[in-house]
């Protein structure tokens, strides 16, 4: 499953939480039908070991401004 999707996400001015960053970020891809690809996401995201890891995560399944 090739993780770049075409899909741009506005993260600036938003609340950094982690948690919160996946769960929008999800919900944007699950919408926009790649399904899969916010469970790997969620999972990758999970089981890293910091915030700059999961925001590189987050980076490759979306395009984030």
């Amino acid at each position: 499953m090739s993780k770049q999707t075409n899909i741009k996400v506005k993260l600036v001015g938003e609340d950094g939480n982690i948690f919160a960053i996946m769960g929008r970020v999800s919900r944007i891809l699950r919408d926009a039908g790649f399904i899969g690809h916010a469970k790997q996401m969620c999972a990758e995201i999970t089981k890293c070991g910091s915030y700059d890891e999961a925001l590189t995560i987050v980076q490759n399944y979306v395009e984030v401004s």
